[in-house]
């Protein structure tokens, strides 16, 4: 990440504690996770994304925030160096902005959690905004971008089809005397706010049993609500166990004998994450032009607050950043073309700004040819994605499961800027395939350098070490080294403190001691 700049941007850790100026895009808590613990004066946060968290956090002291509204520009006086921050609508949820910084250290926008839709694109300085043909008059240095989608193909439908979708539905069922819309996400408040004026109807939100949800509605659309059970709407809340929970409402209905409710889930993770049926994949094509039923129950209607692949390349194409990291887990920046084609060391110029600003030593020798690749196993969060063909420089984001994680030697951890991104890599955690197991995986920011005359982090190794190394031979262990992996992988091990496994005998040894033990045994 890049290091020394005085802010940093969804970020409540004790490192974060170092910089000078917080900003919080929006009110999401896995946004705002760890706040109440680390936070410092001064936060910048729309006065809506301030109101709601500090309900979710009443502890929070409000005097650590500054309004910051869309469509403002503050110029903030650091002892430093003087930056400007100006907020723009994320297109995400209600008090949701990214953020653009412009000083000495380059020009960085950071989009929180968005959905970059052409109006919400042209929102930003012109002078930002290239065209088909034509690169932007003013590149971006950094784009720190969400990519929650970004390895769905799929082309999504707009939030207004999404919300015909959710009317045409319920018109669909009239029969049914309840609808149970799993609206309680912040950001799914137009939904309802249509369904209201479409049926003439308010929606019943459980006070006691959701009470995040009660109070994050009393605060944007409140004349929507209503405390009376009776009413045909009602906010169902959506995880964990929706499947479950849908069945049993289905089959009281059926117990009592009165007619099913409808469920209805407004959301885009079904068609991105989940499994879905054979006969929605049989309808591939058309799935996303009405709503579905799963074997649960439920009906399902995409409706996305986050931009899918195809509006992620789109928006790479016009704003033309110079480089770009995802702000979500998996590296899954580096399987967007703009990323593999752009975002490649070899296109930089020895002095180019952009060194600095990653705090990378030009001189340093990994600007080589044979720079080390570590493969990154899949969360198992992520479902399993194809591999991506591998890029012509070995120093490039080369495929949606490798990339090359490299630093300045011999130099401390930086303090992160944006959670735990570290050149693409955003996870706290990564998982090196054949190399750690889950429960060993090492932060980002202790794996911070390695070069051909470096060890680990403190750079030490001594000689005998070196002969070790050199005599032993490592060919595979379940969790240790693989066959053929690089000196620098051992080195960065035993930097580590952590001892190369011995490798697991083959069969062909195991069968000639299971011979040699018979025949002595027989003789």
């Amino acid at each position: 990440m890049p290091k020394g700049l005085p802010f940093s941007v969804d970020t409540w850790t004790p490192c974060s504690n170092r910089k000078r100026h917080h900003f919080l895009t929006h009110a999401h808590k896995d946004h705002s996770q760890g706040i109440s613990t680390h936070a410092s004066f001064p936060i910048y946060a729309t006065r809506l994304t301030k109101t709601l968290t500090l309900n979710y956090y009443p502890n929070l002291n409000e005097s650590l925030f500054v309004d910051i509204e869309i469509g403002q520009s503050i110029a903030i006086d650091d002892p430093v160096e003087t930056f400007t921050v100006t907020a723009f609508d994320a297109n995400h949820c209600p008090g949701a902005v990214m953020f653009l910084f412009e000083g000495t250290f380059g020009n960085i926008l950071h989009t929180g959690d968005c959905r970059l839709t052409p109006e919400c694109l042209q929102r930003l300085p012109e002078k930002y905004l290239g065209k088909t043909s034509r690169e932007p008059k003013c590149r971006l240095d950094y784009v720190f971008l969400d990519c929650t989608f970004g390895s769905f193909s799929s082309k999504m439908p707009s939030k207004h089809v999404g919300i015909r979708q959710v009317i045409d539905c319920i018109w669909k069922h009239p029969d049914a005397r309840v609808v149970y819309l799993t609206c309680d996400l912040l950001g799914q408040e137009e939904i309802l706010v249509s369904v209201c004026q479409t049926f003439g109807s308010k929606v019943f939100v459980d006070k006691e049993n959701n009470p995040e949800s009660f109070q994050s509605l009393s605060l944007i659309v409140p004349d929507i609500l209503s405390q009376d059970p009776s009413s045909r709407f009602h906010i169902f809340d959506g995880f964990p166990r929706l499947p479950e929970r849908a069945e049993a409402k289905l089959a009281e209905a059926r117990a009592n004998f009165q007619p099913e409710p409808l469920i209805i889930r407004p959301s885009a993770q079904w068609y991105v994450f989940e499994d879905v049926s054979s006969e929605a994949e049989k309808r591939k094509n058309g799935q996303f032009k009405e709503a579905m039923k799963d074997q649960f129950g439920i009906w399902h209607v995409c409706y996305s607050i986050h931009s899918s692949k195809d509006e992620l390349e789109w928006a790479l194409k016009l704003l033309a950043p110079r480089w770009v990291v995802s702000t979500t887990p998996e590296c899954r920046a580096m399987e967007l073309s703009y990323v593999k084609r752009h975002c490649s060391y070899n296109n930089l110029a020895p002095d180019d700004p952009l060194w600095k600003l990653l705090d990378i030593d030009v001189e340093a020798p990994f600007i080589t040819e044979d720079v080390q690749e570590v493969s990154i196993s899949s969360s198992p969060f992520v479902p399993e994605r194809s591999s991506g063909a591998r890029s012509e420089s070995s120093q490039s984001f080369v495929s949606n499961e490798e990339v090359s994680i490299v630093s300045s030697p011999g130099k401390k951890p930086s303090v992160t800027l944006f959670g735990r991104a570290r050149l693409g890599l955003s996870n706290s955690t990564v998982v090196y395939e054949d190399l750690v197991k889950p429960e060993t995986a090492y932060r980002n920011e202790d794996i911070e350098v390695w070069s051909n005359n470096e060890v680990g982090l403190d750079g030490n190794v001594s000689e005998g070490e070196r002969d070790e190394s050199k005599s032993k031979e490592v060919t595979y262990s379940a969790s240790g080294l693989p066959k053929g992996v690089g000196e620098n992988i051992r080195k960065l091990y035993r930097g580590m403190h952590v001892p190369v496994p011995k490798p697991l005998p083959s069969l062909v040894d195991l069968l000639n001691d299971i011979k040699r033990s018979k025949k002595k045994f027989m003789s």
